[in-house]
């Protein structure tokens, strides 16, 4: 039975997706959330920031509540380092532009990047060479369960490559207050991923700042990446595949160009080349396509539903799978 219309989830997730919720709860403090929990118990409860990675693929028989947590404070500050906790609820790509205002390093690199701040750490976003996890300090979560506030470092979270302890274990069972980030006084920048720093030769910017770099990264995503207002994405829908190095060694041999990047656990391969490889880009059935500039990113032209893009991601991971015995991931929270 379909749930009321003025309970849409249409303005809250940036595929566009007209879904609907059982009940849609704006959320600002502390007493609303224990409001929502004398009511509804913590299985029933579904909590989105900016719905920027979030795929919806059927009506959501939950209550959805909607992070409109706000406010910022500098929290302290040493001769090298300040610490600055944003509220969950505020926009990601504002906090950043408001540090690179202050002359605060380390998130310039993760400019335009879609959501909230307290869905950064959930993905342990990252951009650019730089990853949340090397800027955290802590958060403050909110245990649905015990209704305690609770204080968590960076060990605590478990940071991998767009992963954490919030999608393992602990998905579900909490809501993020808010986040303390440690950012540098004397920053020292990164420029040598995604072509950052050409894009600084070419503008004769010799002694970059964090505002140059800022500048850059966002004239890239822009050049790269669709706005969700005007056509609906989540960004990139794919992880960057870690394969073993063998593997790697054996598919040079076949595709003797193919990118690469060193990782942790063998070695990192861009998924928008391996989906671009297989025929991909520009790809487009009806409203469910392949953005024509960016291989990585899954659009929706107007009205394809979610299971439309996600049948289209399926058959991207197989036709890669069959191509080159790599299995992609998907990046994006599949609902």
């Amino acid at each position: 039975m379909p749930h009321p219309k003025n309970n849409s989830l249409r303005p809250y997730n940036t595929f566009g997706m007209d879904v609907q919720a059982r009940k849609v709860i704006r959320i600002a403090s502390i007493e609303d959330l224990k409001s929502v929990l004398q009511i509804h118990r913590p299985q029933e409860i579904r909590i989105i920031g900016g719905g920027s990675n979030i795929l919806m693929t059927k009506n959501i028989d939950a209550v959805c509540l909607i992070n409109q947590f706000s406010g910022k404070s500098i929290v302290r500050r040493d001769d090298e380092h300040v610490w600055v906790r944003f509220a969950s609820g505020e926009n990601w790509h504002e906090a950043v532009q408001w540090c690179v205002n202050q002359g605060f390093g380390g998130l310039e690199n993760l400019s335009l990047i879609p959501g909230t701040c307290g869905a950064a750490p959930i993905q342990n976003i990252g951009a650019y060479g730089v990853e949340l996890k090397d800027v955290f300090d802590s958060l403050e979560a909110f245990h649905l369960e015990s209704q305690q506030i609770e204080i968590m470092h960076a060990d605590d979270c478990h940071f991998a490559y767009r992963d954490s302890i919030f999608k393992q274990h602990a998905k579900g069972k909490y809501f993020i207050l808010s986040i303390t980030l440690r950012l540098s006084l004397h920053p020292n920048l990164n420029t040598s991923y995604g072509g950052i720093q050409s894009a600084l030769d070419n503008q004769g910017i010799l002694n970059p700042n964090i505002r140059d770099v800022a500048e850059v990264v966002i004239a890239i995503r822009k050049s790269k990446l669709p706005d969700p207002l005007i056509i609906g994405n989540a960004g990139s829908f794919f992880k960057n595949p870690v394969i073993p190095e063998s593997l790697f060694q054996s598919l040079q041999k076949t595709h003797p160009h193919i990118p690469s990047f060193p990782a942790k656990d063998g070695v990192k391969i861009p998924a928008a080349w391996l989906i671009e490889q297989c025929g991909w880009k520009g790809f487009r059935d009806g409203d469910a396509g392949v953005h024509p500039h960016q291989a990585l990113v899954l659009v929706n032209y107007h009205q394809a539903s979610g299971m439309d893009i996600f049948a289209l991601s399926e058959k991207i991971i197989t036709s890669v799978q069959q191509a080159f015995n790599i299995s992609l991931e998907r990046e994006v929270n599949i609902w």
